[in-house]
């Protein structure tokens, strides 16, 4: 009997290191041009390959405003509000959203000059893209809410979240948008997307990813947790 017993120890174990193998291994790579094209069957049409070329400023965006020799005027960061507009020393609230840096810095400038300042010279930076956050859920190493630089992709969020978890279903990851016609969903491939065979999107301010879990990596996971002989499979370390 204690023969057989460690016979069928010694299978298990195999066919759980097997199966746990499995889930950790990542697809191969193809080599050459990325896919770039949305598939629309997935809900993908309105993401994106392209990179915005100019940003535009949205609201809870931080920017700096300097007024050349007037420190009074200077502000070395404020935020933009909710309904978009920033309020200026001066010049009290005015739009800064949907402008771009240069945009705004002429407005002020010009501003400036209609309330009796004499050649103002006035230089508008970003100081902290504060608009961009991604939510980032379900079968990940670290659920959360995540800033994100703008261009930054679908990958950058789930890497920001330590990637897919053991039970993450990577073929199933959602990404909720909201557009002008309501929220819309699309699917993504992360298999794919990691083979480079699927559109990488590059994210919007308030995108929430979701990324699905893999019913039988959870079983695997209870089974093992199930069996004190493979009890080091259990620690949250594995996992």
């Amino acid at each position: 009997m204690g023969s057989a017993g460690s016979k069928v120890k010694a299978a298990l174990l195999a066919l759980a290191t097997a199966a746990l193998s499995a889930c950790a291994s990542t697809p191969e790579p193809v080599i050459g041009i990325a896919a770039s094209e949305p598939v629309s069957e997935l809900g993908q049409d309105s993401f994106s390959n392209t990179r915005a070329v100019v940003y535009l400023l949205r609201p809870s965006d931080k920017i700096s405003v300097n007024v050349y020799r007037e420190p009074d005027l200077t502000m070395e960061s404020v935020q933009i509000g909710v309904e978009g507009n920033v309020s200026l020393p001066l010049l009290g609230s005015i739009k800064a959203a949907g402008l771009t840096a240069e945009q705004l810095e002429e407005d002020v400038t010009q501003r400036l000059g209609d309330v009796g300042l004499r050649q103002p010279i006035v230089s508008v930076n970003i100081a902290e893209y504060a608009s961009h956050l991604v939510t980032v859920e379900g079968a990940v190493g670290q659920a959360g809410v995540y800033p994100f630089q703008p261009g930054a992709r679908l990958s950058s969020a789930i890497a920001m979240a330590r990637g897919p978890a053991r039970t993450a279903n990577t073929q199933q990851v959602a990404v909720f948008r909201e557009t002008a016609d309501g929220v819309t969903v699309a699917k993504f491939d992360y298999q794919q997307v990691s083979q480079g065979t699927m559109l990488d999107p590059v994210l919007e301010p308030g995108d929430r990813v979701v990324v699905g879990t893999d019913g039988l990596s959870v079983f695997w996971q209870d089974f093992l947790r199930a069996l004190p002989a493979f009890g080091i499979f259990a620690s949250p370390a594995n996992f």
